[in-house]
């Protein structure tokens, strides 16, 4: 069976990327097509974090919300040595950061799944099939549309699907890729790690920030994600199973620090699961019809827990952009090729630091780690350097490609609030334009404050950004940048 005529949009991918890539194109009229193969949200825990900028994205999608009342910011982090002495503490004194949002926010991924796919039943431009698979592409050319084999798992049943315009959300084996015909970079960085999920009616541990051991010998991490929730995270020796560290008395073992007098049998184990921790990003993101979004893409180590930010950035970095071109990648041109130039230098920035800070809290054998971690302690303790440790480590954008001075037509900078993008969604150092005729305009002088005080619930109040401020474009709030800017 084969559909006639065209999907605008199909999104192979049901995930967060894709459900919020989805629901930010209906926003702009788009309609798409979001194909998933698991017949309901996938149950286990996944990520569990995600800072005060891409809540911001959550928020143009419409679930900021809800969002908080199922998520609980993270009030710092302690860096611990391996016998669990405090080698620094962090701790955030402010509840809601320079966006209006806590800068870390801890939760459930399928928690954050269900509000979405309920945000996606309010939008009629969306169709969601659930429980099918896709097996083989045509990415199509400039005159014929992209074509999609799917097959629905229950029955067998297969069609084709025809689509101006296919986004890959389909995660680190995903099809599209392949199809594009990219390879993923290997950014030198593979580890093994035990992720233990837990919940417990008592209480365990007295700290309720992050807890970093920087142990080479067992290096680990722990956090509280809900009233009974716990995660924990144990880097594996080679050779190690995830078998042979869940067993009743190695785990034991493992949890000891945290549970003090909680016998291990009053945790119900959610999941407890080896993964391999990789940094890699893909050398192609697009092939004319095709885009990568999220997983496809780039792959991130969680140490600094930004993995599924960078999927979110994704899809506000191109869901305008494909909306500004009438979801027609061959229509779109130059602007939809920024969304590889802008973001793809970006969160390969962000992946370095993860592996950068993953190999200072983490690495090192004998004699040199002793040191460095003794260096790292003295450090550490620095007044000045607890605010940098507890912003966030979205990085600095650079002036992208359709950024060419204050001369050139429409903003240069993101903005909290537009009245045709909403608020908080700068995408990009290339910011979709107020209109495709704007006459060029003068650089303003750069406001004394910028942007003006806001808070969670203000963003309709506050202005418009100036229409051109090149400074302010490279930095936001805090020597950050927007939320959707990456």
């Amino acid at each position: 069976m084969t559909a006639e005529a065209p999907e605008p949009v199909l999104i192979l991918g049901a995930g967060p990327t894709g459900l919020t890539v989805a629901i930010l194109l209906a926003r702009h009229g788009v309609r798409s097509l979001v194909v998933e193969r698991h017949p309901d949200v996938y149950p286990l825990p996944r990520a569990v974090h995600l800072d005060d900028e891409v809540l911001r994205i959550l928020q143009k999608a419409g679930v900021a919300e809800e969002f908080s009342a199922v998520s609980r910011p993270a009030l710092g982090m302690r860096l611990l040595d391996g016998r669990h002495r405090t080698i620094a503490e962090f701790r955030r004194d402010k509840l809601v950061g320079a966006y209006g949002w806590p800068e870390a926010n801890l939760f459930d991924q399928p928690d954050l799944e269900r509000l979405l796919r309920a945000e996606l039943g309010r939008h009629a431009e969306i169709r969601l099939r659930t429980g099918v698979e896709a097996e083989r592409i045509d990415p199509g050319d400039a005159a014929r549309p992209a074509r999609v084999v799917l097959r629905d798992l229950a029955t067998g049943a297969v069609e084709t699907v025809a689509a101006r315009t296919v986004l890959g959300c389909d995660g680190a084996n995903s099809l599209v890729r392949r199809t594009i015909g990219a390879r993923m970079r290997d950014l030198r960085f593979t580890e093994r790690w035990l992720v233990v999920d837990g919940r417990c009616a008592r209480r365990l541990g007295a700290w309720d920030g992050v807890d970093q051991i920087c142990d080479p010998r067992r290096a680990a991490t722990f956090m509280r994600i809900g009233p009974e929730r716990y995660r924990w995270e144990f880097r594996m020796h080679p050779g190690e199973t995830a078998e042979d560290l869940t067993a009743p008395d190695a785990l034991a073992r493992l949890l000891a620090p945290w549970t003090r007098d909680v016998p291990v049998s009053e945790i119900e184990l959610i999941r407890a699961a080896s993964y391999t921790f990789r940094a890699r990003v893909a050398d192609r993101w697009r092939r004319g019809r095709l885009f990568l979004l999220g997983d496809a893409a780039h792959l991130t180590p969680p140490f600094i827990g930004q993995g599924m930010c960078a999927g979110l950035r994704d899809a506000a970095n191109l869901s305008w952009k494909l909306a500004a071109a009438g979801a027609d990648p061959i229509r779109g041109g130059r602007l939809l090729d920024t969304y590889e130039s802008e973001r793809k230098p970006h969160v390969t920035r962000v992946i370095r630091m993860a592996v950068s800070t993953g190999w200072a809290m983490t690495g090192g054998q004998g004699r040199t780690a002793s040191l460095r971690r003794a260096a790292l302690a003295r450090v550490l303790r620095l007044p000045a350097l607890t605010p940098l440790m507890l912003r966030g480590v979205s990085p600095r954008l650079r002036p992208g490609p359709s950024w060419r001075g204050p001369d050139r037509p429409g903003p240069s900078c993101p903005s909290p609030s537009s009245p045709s993008a909403g608020p908080g969604t700068g995408s990009t150092t290339s910011s979709a334009p107020d209109s495709p005729s704007s006459p060029p305009a003068r650089r303003p002088r750069r406001p004394r404050a910028w942007p003006p005080p806001c808070t969670r619930r203000s963003y309709a109040s506050v202005p418009a950004a100036p229409r051109s401020c090149p400074r302010t474009a490279r930095r936001g709030p805090g020597g950050r940048t927007s939320s959707a800017a990456g």
